[in-house]
């Protein structure tokens, strides 16, 4: 839990200070607990209790066999000095045969790739799926830069957006210094250097119009931001000062009401009064 959280501190840290652009942007991270969403998915957990009702039966069948072989030990070291060696080896043997076939059931069952983990794989893969297609839709959507599984030992990464994909770069590198390793001469090294250069000089262009890009994306989005804000301040000034002009129309009605109502009283007990 701990290399796990240094690590997400990590990725945090060197992805907040990576360039300029970046950190007027601001990186938006988010991440996922895939327990939570497992033990909250119903389907998974009515199919992980059928699983679990699976495994107490496997481990009870063990149980069984285990208790077995112990019993036919015990009951070979109470009877030795009454067998013939024949006989001892041959108890022996059943024994070892017992207990081969118990290791080969519980790797079977327990194995690496034994039934617990396929099932439990097949039981996780159809939730596993849904997970990663709603990250994805949510990642673009929300605009995310970055999606981890807190829950995974490794913080693993299920969404990245493809500006922060450095893969060509490194390959571009990779095979610059190949290049540089199978010149046969001053002359050829020297022109592989030079290209080398240009190329540099290249990437170092493309990627100030990048953040420049990034810049300007990010300015045209706080804009954006900024303009949604302000309508959603002035829909809901609007919205209190009608509620407010409702509110006194109605208490205006009411009273007229009341008023219409008590004068129609007054004149009913009048009349009462009069005919008495």
């Amino acid at each position: 839990m701990k290399t796990r959280v240094l690590f997400l501190l990590t990725a945090i840290c060197w992805l907040s200070f990576t360039s300029l652009s970046f950190a007027q942007k601001g990186i938006r991270i988010g991440y996922i607990d895939m327990d939570y969403i497992l033990e909250n998915v119903p389907e998974y957990g009515e199919a992980s209790a059928q699983l679990d009702s699976k495994v107490q039966k496997w481990k009870t069948e063990i149980e069984v066999e285990l208790k077995e072989i112990e019993q036919m030990r015990k009951d070979l070291s109470n009877e030795r000095v009454l067998l013939t060696k024949e006989l001892i080896e041959e108890r022996e043997e059943d024994i070892a045969f017992k207990e081969k076939e118990i290791l080969e059931y519980q790797q079977k069952r327990f194995g690496p790739n034994g039934d617990l983990f396929l099932q439990k794989k097949r039981l996780i893969q159809p939730v596993q799926d849904q997970v990663f297609t709603a990250v994805q839709e949510i990642a673009k959507n929300k605009r995310y830069d970055f999606i981890f599984d807190k829950a995974s030992d490794d913080a693993l990464m299920l969404y990245s957006a493809d500006r922060y994909d450095v893969s060509d770069q490194v390959l571009l590198r990779i095979n610059r210094a190949s290049r540089r390793k199978q010149a046969k001469n001053k002359k050829e090294r020297r022109a592989i250097e030079e290209g080398d250069k240009r190329n540099l000089e290249q990437e170092k262009n493309v990627t100030e119009r990048d953040e420049a890009q990034q810049a300007r994306l990010a300015e045209r989005e706080k804009l954006i931001e900024e303009r949604r804000l302000a309508r959603e301040k002035v829909r809901a000034q609007k919205k209190k000062e009608y509620e407010e002009r409702r509110a006194k129309l109605l208490a205006e009605r009411q009273r007229k009401k009341d008023s219409i109502t008590a004068l129609r009283e007054q004149k009913q007990k009048e009349k009462e009064n009069n005919n008495n």
